[in-house]
């Protein structure tokens, strides 16, 4: 049967189940074939915080929403045009974002009375005519996935949890989407089990057949390569090119890499991934706490390497004190803090940004940090460069802020040329430095301020370490008030003196009097909100901030071109709260905390208003 192919330019599908179902999996496949085809792609996965939540219930509903377009995307999408439910609980935890009209495929054989009656439906949704006002599809994914596999020498158990491949074969058939790398992807990931790995490869094209041969869809659609620079791109999530970024940091540096780690979510994937890549000079430990972890990452720049601590919000308070050891030893430490919700545990799996202000503030006496932050997946890479680069120039501790929504999120992501990476070589110190002959381990570097690096060993450069306050120059202990208050004040100079970038401002007609002011994972909504008003006639400015202390030396000069200033952020107004006392601007904090990000709508609703009353 020939079936009509329709051309869209963008679609967003959301995959939803219990944790046990595979939607992550499920998503991250779809995902691949999109990006092989060529198109824009931007994901969200969201999943329980529960190792193992009750199945069937609310509370355990995982997805992975994905966006792709023949166009560049800013966000994953604030409304599904695609939902994939596995089972009632999928169905109700999601049904309110789906706008009218969405199609709905779901898995008819999970509707049972009792699956019903546990997320408090009281009637079947399939059959009382609540969703209307949507396209229904149901199909039997579970029994035609079990049926397809009736010769397969594998459980009943295991034939029913290949139904994820099922359900993606018939999407990706749906949506034109390749399936070769799929199926190599699956003989590599069950090669002990080969009987799975066919089972699911099974499974997958009866998924496809399905779509070719059924009546419940009647068109097939399409969504053409977006036009992109050219270049070899790859998908990628925010914490796989945090990693890569370390690992091409070491290599510019010619330094070994050392993670010193905590298991901690959503962070954990770095240190996963670090670990594979051994050959490039990369250590990682898992230390047995936080307070360990930090204090190998810094032991480990004290022998010569380039440390590195990741974490989120809860640990990044506890190495607190190490952090504030790193500034007064003025020694190069990178200190990834991939944001979760908070405080305390929170919802660990939940994203957002309220740790600037720990980032900004949170040690104890004067002890000033860089704080740098990503805004989107690929970003992460350049970010992590960025910071190495910082870390080892000035000898400073470096903060770099990711978050949930950018650490699992992914999208293509341009792979760069080598040679255009920037050159992080160190000098370290070989011989004494002093006029009479002995090493001064705090005679600093004019330009940068920066003391000496000292590999310990190196003959005639022994000097005193630890967290009691040194003499300038000699690094001698000294309790002098005065040389207390100049080490401080050098300290905080050395910083406030780091060059950064000018902030940029995308005004296109130079006409706006509203300006957009971000930073972190806000850019690709602000962007998407501001693209939409300025199709519609409306000017808007947006400015996206990089790097948080120190801030960019013309941001006052920006921030007083325009008549009102706008700062959305994923917390209570932190970024805020710096720029009100900084430049004196009556900044409009516009804030959620909700562990969402925000979407480009409720932006664009929101900055709509702001601009009908200037």
């Amino acid at each position: 049967m020939t079936k009509q192919v329709r051309q869209l330019d963008r679609v967003v599908i959301r995959f939803a189940g219990d944790s046990g179902d595979g939607m992550q999996l499920t998503g991250d496949r779809f995902t691949s074939e999109t990006a092989q085809l060529g198109n824009d792609i931007s994901t969200l996965p969201n999943f329980p915080a529960e190792i193992r939540a009750p199945a069937g219930t609310l509370p355990g509903v995982s997805s992975f929403q994905v966006a792709f377009a023949d166009y560049d995307i800013l966000t994953p999408g604030d409304a599904p045009n695609v939902l994939v439910a596995m089972n009632p609980a999928a169905l109700k935890a999601n049904l309110a974002d789906l706008p009218r009209g969405a199609d709905i495929i779901v898995n008819t054989d999970e509707f049972t009375k009792r699956n019903l009656a546990r997320v408090g439906y009281d009637s079947n949704p399939l059959e009382d005519g609540s969703l209307a006002g949507y396209s229904l599809h149901p199909v039997p994914l579970t029994s035609l996935t079990v049926n397809a596999l009736a010769g397969f020498d594998i459980s009943k158990k295991e034939a029913e949890r290949a139904k994820n491949m099922f359900a993606l074969g018939l999407l990706c058939w749906l949506y034109s989407r390749p399936h070769e790398s799929t199926i190599q992807f699956l003989r590599q990931k069950f090669a002990r089990r080969p009987e799975i790995a066919q089972a699911n490869i099974a499974a997958f094209q009866a998924g496809w057949n399905f779509g070719e041969t059924t009546e419940s869809f009647a068109v097939r659609y399409e969504v053409k390569p977006a036009q992109m620079p050219p270049g070899n791109y790859r998908n990628i999530t925010g914490n796989m090119a945090l990693a890569l970024g370390l690992v091409a940091a070491g290599v510019r540096s010619k330094l070994p890499v050392f993670l010193g780690a905590y298991p901690i979510t959503p962070a954990s994937d770095i240190l996963h991934e670090l670990s594979k890549h051994k050959k490039f000079n990369v250590t990682t430990m898992q230390a047995e706490d936080e307070i360990a972890a930090v204090g190998a990452a810094l032991g480990a720049s004290y022998g010569g390497a380039l440390g590195v601590t990741t974490t989120s919000g809860p640990g990044v308070a506890l190495k607190g004190e190490t952090i504030s050891l790193a500034v007064a030893l003025e020694l190069p430490l990178v200190v990834i803090d991939v944001q979760r919700a908070g405080p305390s545990t929170g919802m660990p799996t939940k994203t957002e940004q309220a740790d600037l202000n720990m980032a900004l503030f949170g040690r104890h006496g004067e002890a000033p940090a860089v704080v740098l932050a990503a805004c989107s997946p690929a970003d992460c890479f350049s970010m992590a460069l960025e910071a190495a680069r910082i870390a080892l120039t000035y000898r400073t501790p470096v903060i770099l802020l990711s978050d949930g929504y950018i650490a699992n999120g992914s999208e293509p992501w341009l792979l760069p040329d080598i040679a255009d990476l920037p050159d992080l070589t160190v000098t370290f110190a070989t011989e004494p430095n002093g006029p009479d002959g002995r090493f001064l381990p705090y005679l600093r570097d004019p330009v940068t301020l920066a003391r000496p690096w000292a590999v310990p060993g190196t003959p005639g450069l022994e000097h005193r370490i630890g967290g009691l306050e040194k003499a300038d120059k000699t690094g001698d202990i000294s309790y002098d008030p005065a040389n207390h208050d100049f080490m401080v004040r050098t300290r905080a100079a050395r910083i406030e003196a780091i060059p950064v970038p000018d902030v940029t401002v995308d005004d296109p007609d130079g006409t706006a009097r509203v300006l957009v002011l971000g930073w972190g994972s806000t850019y690709g909504p602000i962007g998407a909100a501001c693209r939409a008003l300025r199709q519609r006639g409306l000017a808007v400015a947006q400015a996206h901030l990089r790097h948080l202390n120190p801030l960019p030396k013309n941001l006052g000069q920006v921030l007083r071109a325009y008549d009102r200033v706008v700062i959305p952020e994923m917390n209570l107004g932190q970024l805020a709260h710096v720029i009100r006392s900084r430049y004196l601007v009556d900044a409009i904090s516009y804030n959620q905390v909700r562990g969402l990000p925000f979407t480009a709508a409720e932006l664009e609703s929101m900055l709509e208003e702001v601009l009908k009353n200037v």
